[in-house]
């Protein structure tokens, strides 16, 4: 009986007070989709960390006035080198062609380049890519070397860019999570307002404060658990239509998102939402209400 009327009160509640109730609602939503979207983007950036990190490679580019002999000491330094796993040589040929194929969509920039315009080099993955300066320094001295590339100096710079949007996606959802705990406190403290004859008459006969509060608490936790869920449909909806169909092409560049990783948030969404929505409700209950 008891429980039936707590959650008839939670109907009602949530009913009496619609317009804040959507309000609260929708913040909500918003703000767990770009917590959800945040969440995403870290666990994305890692993955992608994980895979490009165990991807790079060191270019050593030769002069263009290399000797034979030389070309020969440095293939043999390179492969006698205990840090190096693995090493290919490109002549300026293959890298001519290499260069045609990335560059196939801009014939006019591809027309601007010579064959000989791209020097020949060695690509070298080292064990750890960690040592590449120990590796660098050693190479450095060799003669016929024009410049040596740690290709994660330039991911690191990739990756700084997608950090930032990390924290970018983790303040909006913080902005936007203040917004929705005022809102759930404010749509309490107005429930609570509505029914404090209610409240007194409760209290006089003797109902305890969690008798008192559950109703409240309870309102607060199903909008959240709402909000959750919305925003987790527009974040599924948004990882279908953008990054499985208009962004497809993006995907030779990051790597993809697993739908079990997006289902992941669907727990974590609710359960925070759940969890700040009863929280919130609390403390403005043991504020306003002085149960």
């Amino acid at each position: 009986m008891r429980l039936k009327y707590v959650l008839n009160e939670v109907l009602v509640g949530l009913w009496r007070n619609v317009t804040m109730t959507v309000a609260m609602i929708i913040t909500m939503s918003v703000s767990l989709f770009m917590l959800g979207a945040s969440v995403l983007l870290y666990m994305q950036v890692d993955q992608m960390k994980n895979y490009y990190y165990g991807e790079i490679e060191v270019s050593i580019f030769l002069r263009p006035d290399v000797t034979d002999a030389q070309r020969q000491a440095i293939d043999q330094a390179i492969s006698s080198n205990p840090l190096v796993a693995d090493k290919t040589y490109e002549t300026q040929k293959q890298a001519f062609e290499r260069f045609q194929a990335l560059w196939a969509d801009s014939p006019d920039f591809v027309k601007s380049v010579g064959p000989n315009s791209l020097p020949e080099s060695f690509r070298v993955k080292l064990k750890d890519p960690e040592k590449y300066k120990e590796f660098s320094d050693q190479m450095a001295p060799l003669q016929g070397i024009q410049d040596i590339i740690d290709q994660r100096t330039l991911l690191d710079k990739v990756f700084n860019i997608f950090n930032g949007f990390q924290f970018g996606a983790l303040g909006v959802a913080a902005f936007m999570a203040v917004a929705a705990l005022l809102l759930v406190g404010n749509t309490i403290q107005v429930a609570a307002y509505s029914k404090r004859r209610e409240v007194a008459v409760m209290k006089l006969v003797g109902a305890s404060n969690w008798f008192i509060q559950a109703p409240f608490v309870l309102e607060a936790v199903v909008a959240g658990v709402i909000g959750a869920i919305l925003g987790f449909i527009v974040l599924f909806v948004g990882k279908v239509v953008l990054l499985d169909h208009k962004l497809q092409a993006l995907t030779s560049i990051l790597t993809p998102v697993h739908n079990g990783n997006v289902w992941l948030m669907l727990p974590l969404l609710a359960g925070v939402g759940a969890v700040v929505s009863a929280v919130t409700a609390w403390i403005t209950l043991r504020f306003y209400l002085k149960v």
